[in-house]
């Protein structure tokens, strides 16, 4: 079988929501660093296991690299991985703003939470969840937030009490009101979203045949990138650019202006044995930072734009420095 056709499987598994739209259809507090006797305890510990990577994401002060699976969110801080404090629920769709954790996803077996969650919120560095509503209807496993707004996006699949039908929905209220967008122009299946930091009527869609972004909250879409499989995206905090995850043939990643003039760089991905970046963040505190994570559950980290990287866990198991 072709590393293509590998992939393809691969992507089809690992992402397991997506979503054809068919034309029309469609915090204020850090997370707290672990103690020096806690980091010293866990040096000596088995490695943290990372089941089904779900998300990734930097604390505000940028100390600390979360990374969501099914067993509660894991922290990288000073090369050194612990398990934050709070329920290990089934984290899926997780995504931060500057003041708060979203996700969606299932409770840990010890939990009074419903399930599924719809759509949660926490303001304590996820220690305590809040649920938004739909609890017990959705599960949104392709979510994005807009860091300095607030503003939710996320994808639905079927009829809930406050999405009549699916498609991409968002919502500025903490989900209390919900907006269905058109999403006009996009015709293939939805890979990931992005929402802008800054703008939230500006959001990217990572499609099976392209790159696509609206200007007007996703109800008109144009494509970027065509004729590629767009895996995943991120909007540069710097409000001007975009990180984008590809495949074909063989896994990339580029960053591109949003301007039409803006040439496409490529950047040097780590070898990538039958796999390709499924998240991308940046560091708030140091924008040259950034963090991959792969399908197969590797994560990488850069402190100079992709220039090198450094390898922090591989195939779901963490490494401490």
């Amino acid at each position: 079988m072709s590393s293509k056709a590998i992939f393809t499987t691969l992507a089809a598994t690992s992402v397991a929501t997506l979503l054809m739209f068919g034309g029309n259809g469609v915090a204020s507090t850090d997370p707290s660093v672990a103690n020096t006797q806690a980091i010293k305890t866990l040096a000596q510990a088995a490695p943290i296991e990372l089941t089904h990577v779900h998300g990734l994401a930097y604390s505000t002060d940028g100390k600390q690299l979360l990374i969501p699976s099914h067993h509660g969110i894991a922290a990288y801080t000073n090369g050194q991985w612990t398990r934050m404090a709070g329920p290990e629920h089934d984290y899926m769709g997780f995504a931060t703003t500057r003041e708060a954790f979203y996700s969606s996803g299932h409770p840990a077996a010890d939990s009074n939470l419903i399930n599924p969650f719809g759509l949660i919120k926490s303001t304590d560095i996820g220690k305590t969840w809040r649920q938004l509503g739909l609890g017990g209807e959705s599960d949104f496993h392709t979510l994005a937030t807009s860091y300095e707004t607030g503003a939710v996006y996320v994808l639905n699949y079927g009829p809930n009490s406050r999405m009549p039908q699916p498609g991409l929905y968002m919502t500025q209220t903490d989900g209390l009101a919900w907006t269905r967008v058109t999403a006009n122009g996009l015709k293939a299946k939805a890979n990931s979203l992005a929402v802008h930091p800054h703008d939230v009527n500006v959001v990217a869609v990572g499609a099976a045949d392209g790159l696509y972004l609206s200007h007007d909250t996703g109800n008109h879409f144009e494509p970027l990138i065509r004729s590629t499989q767009v895996l995943a995206q991120w909007f540069d905090l710097d409000g001007e650019h975009l990180w984008v995850s590809s495949y074909a043939n063989a896994p990339e990643l580029s960053r591109m202006g949003l301007k039409n003039d803006e040439v496409i760089e490529r950047v040097e991905l780590p070898a990538l044995d039958e796999d390709a970046v499924a998240f991308i963040a940046q560091n708030p505190a140091r924008h040259e930072e950034l963090a991959i994570a792969t399908f197969k559950g590797s994560a990488y980290v850069t402190q100079n734009r992709g220039v090198t990287w450094t390898q922090i866990a591989n195939g779901g198991t963490t490494r401490d420095k």
